[in-house]
């Protein structure tokens, strides 16, 4: 090895230090580590072998190997930063500036989530807390306690999807299925504790549905219930018209026409003037120039019994709406199988809605 006092090694030296400048990428990593390579660069070894000299010639020639040493590193340096500048120009010149930008979604709320939020907020207001439950219930919890009598035709197996217990014959009011309806969750209520309650409760509702425009095998459902002490008819009508100018604005109708449901006595049915015409009648309320949005009553005496409350000191009120439908008729929607299909294009639309 050539030792740091010859002149040939430092002129080799500054060949190479010249060359630099012309090297590509790969060359020029080479290069360094052959130069500044910790364990056998070049110029390292040179460094490492400066103490077989004298004190003289360590002075003058440690200077001369330190100073060409910084001038490698910066030209190694320099390399680097005009190679990379290059490849950026590089890259620039094959952008075409004239094709169009990709877009890319980044979510929104479901217009269903918007609208149940919206409604469970308005509740919230008027101090009703939320109340959940499984979507597994029995027999008992989603029928009988509220009322259906066994052979009512909503038992069928036409109408409800039942689960197999694989136990054979199931006791009557044991057979496990998917909940018709998110009532059960008042049943489970009731039966926690004693009164006051003032619960809304969104969940998801599954029947043996086909689906269709207007109809759907598992769908979102809004109920809700209070029970107290004094509580009458008049209460209920003032809270859902509180609710429906609250949600489709002041200026919207209400009106409730009698109805029957097994858990509710008396019943009724509220109806909203159209959103779209504005009751004047279109299409979409079919000339009558209403909405129905919900179904709605006084909880029946059995039914309070049936949770353990005593019905001669407590009454109560029970509501049910569903969410997809009052969806439809906020955004104009024609067919149900829209909010169910996944299809980017359409929730696209709600995305600022959801923000």
């Amino acid at each position: 090895m050539n030792t740091p006092s010859d002149h040939n090694t430092l002129d080799s030296l500054r060949q190479r230090l010249t060359a630099v400048a012309q090297l590509d990428a790969s060359a020029l990593e080479a290069e360094e580590i052959a130069v500044l390579g910790r364990k056998q660069g070049e110029l390292t070894n040179q460094l490492k072998a400066l103490a077989k000299l004298s004190i003289e010639e360590k002075r003058s020639v440690g200077a001369a190997l330190n100073a060409i040493k910084l001038e490698f590193e910066a030209a190694f340096a320099a390399r680097r930063a005009e190679l990379a500048q290059g490849a950026q120009s590089a890259e620039a010149r094959d952008l075409d500036l004239t094709m169009p930008g990709r877009t890319s979604w980044t979510g929104s709320r479901h217009p269903v989530s918007i609208v149940i939020d919206e409604i469970v907020g308005i509740f919230r207001e008027l101090g009703f807390a939320v109340a959940l439950g499984p979507d597994i219930e029995n027999e008992e919890r989603n029928f009988f306690a509220l009322n259906f009598p066994p052979d009512h035709p909503a038992l069928d197996m036409h109408d409800t999807l039942y689960l197999d217990q694989g136990k054979g014959e199931v006791p009557l009011g044991e057979k496990l299925l998917l909940r018709t309806h998110t009532s059960p969750v008042q049943v489970r209520v009731m039966r926690d504790g004693p009164p006051p309650y003032r619960v809304v409760i969104p969940g998801l509702a599954y029947r043996n549905d086909p689906f269709d425009a207007s109809h759907a095998p598992a769908f979102s459902q809004i109920e809700g219930l209070a029970v107290d002490e004094g509580v009458t008819f008049v209460d209920l009508k003032a809270t859902l018209s509180h609710f429906a100018r609250r949600f489709f604005g002041e200026s919207v109708k209400v009106r409730f026409r009698p109805s029957f449901f097994p858990f509710t006595e008396p019943s009724a049915e509220m109806d909203v003037s159209c959103t779209i015409c504005g009751g004047s009648g279109c299409a979409a309320c079919k000339g009558t120039g209403w909405l129905e949005i919900l179904g709605c009553g006084m909880v029946h005496e059995q039914v309070l019994k049936n949770c353990g409350v005593d019905p001669e000191k407590y009454t109560g009120f029970a509501f049910g709406m569903g969410p997809a439908r009052i969806a439809m008729l906020r955004y104009g929607l024609p067919d149900i199988r829209l909010l169910y299909g996944g299809d980017v294009r359409f929730l696209q639309q709600f995305g600022e809605i959801g923000t």
